[in-house]
């Protein structure tokens, strides 16, 4: 069969590339495969100073301190206090995931220089490794990892090969990647089912970017494990009874579990692994449950015994897992008009411009 009549050039070139890629090990969905957009020239915005690594214990307050068992009321004062103690953690995500869009939209070599600097400072420093940390700090490790190996994931598998001069930086900083996976699969192996909820979806999705840019096929069936606890998890009506204890934070929490958890389905089936059907489903189900749930949101209010808070719901980019869910399954006309109105997705959690990976041709469309 000629496969050629059924791709675009660059489609094509992509899949072929993909498929060697698969032969040799781990591989992330096709859109990672994208070369740099184009080679701008002019003055390149300066390298801010590196974020200082952060190398303390990962003890950190909660946002939801002195909250009851909901953990669903603000702590403003907590919350300030865990901003400031984590500004160079966030600094560092939100910074690398910046210079990574900009480099692959621009090419300006400045930007890949920042990034192997700051990553490199923070993989030299043995950052974020420490094992005197509480529920918070670990979960500072598993978003700063997922956030920081998911954006490094579209430089090293560009067409473009923008690591290819940087070997032994990129050593150092996978390396790093590695570590921090295996410790974040400590921090959340062995939990009771009662205690499996976003968190360990984030952690494994983490693990699973982690998995990707390391080719390990250990962290990649951990993250795998996960999922499926996850799918487990969802009800035969699409809810997750861990989030409805959330109570007027149910619906938004049903919400922020989809993205981890349809990114590891999208890398698990970029490596072979379909994971749409497990549990009859249930990431459908959950989806779709949401996706209901925004509209009325009176079905999580009855579940919750509270009505919902809508606040998150309002930000766009809580919405990002639409774009790899709707390359899993066969969205409805209205969900993808939708997510249309909503692009692009943009979000350090997911590695970036989610919209240019899952969709690229979306801003085509709106033309």
């Amino acid at each position: 069969m000629n496969i050629s009549r059924f791709f675009t050039p660059t489609l094509l070139g992509l899949a072929l590339c993909a498929g060697a890629a698969q032969a040799a090990g781990l591989v992330p969905p096709a859109g990672y495969y994208a070369p740099i957009e184009k080679v701008k020239s002019g003055e390149p915005p300066r390298c801010p100073a590196t974020p200082m690594p952060y190398t303390g214990a990962l003890q950190f307050r909660s946002k939801y301190e002195g909250s009851d068992s909901a953990r669903a009321t603000l702590n403003r004062e907590s919350e300030q206090e865990f901003r400031e103690k984590t500004a160079a953690i966030t600094s560092l995500e939100r910074g690398v995931n910046q210079q990574v869009m900009r480099y692959m939209r621009d090419g300006r070599p400045q930007d890949l220089q920042c990034t192997l600097q700051w990553l490199g400072a923070w993989a030299q420093a043995d950052a974020l490794l420490s094992t005197d940390y509480n529920h918070t700090g670990k979960s500072m490790r598993k978003w700063a990892l997922g956030s920081l190996s998911s954006a490094w994931l579209r430089l090293q598998f560009s067409e473009s090969q923008p690591l290819a001069p940087y070997a032994q930086q990129s050593r150092l900083i996978e390396a790093w990647f590695a570590k921090l996976a295996e410790q974040t699969v400590k921090d959340w192996s062995g939990l009771p089912l009662k205690q499996i909820n976003n968190h360990s979806y984030w952690a494994a999705w983490a693990v699973m970017a982690s998995a990707i840019a390391t080719d390990r096929r250990d962290l990649f069936d951990w993250s795998v494990q996960q999922f499926q606890v996850a799918a487990g998890q969802v009800d035969g009506e699409g809810f997750l009874p861990n989030e409805l204890k959330r109570q007027q934070r149910a619906l938004a929490y049903h919400n922020y579990a989809l993205p981890p958890l349809a990114m590891i389905a999208a890398f698990a089936e970029a490596n072979g692994v379909d994971l749409r059907d497990d549990h009859d489903a249930a990431l459908r189900r959950l989806a779709e449950r949401v996706i209901v749930g925004v509209d009325d949101p009176d079905a999580f209010a009855d579940k919750a015994g509270k009505n919902q808070d809508m606040t998150d719901l309002k930000k766009e980019s809580k919405f990002a897992w639409l774009e790899p869910y709707c390359t899993l399954y066969r969205c409805s006309a209205e969900t993808l008009e939708w997510k249309q109105s909503m692009q692009p997705f943009k979000t350090f959690r997911l590695g970036g411009d989610v919209t240019r990976l899952f969709d690229p041709k979306a801003e085509a469309k709106k033309g």
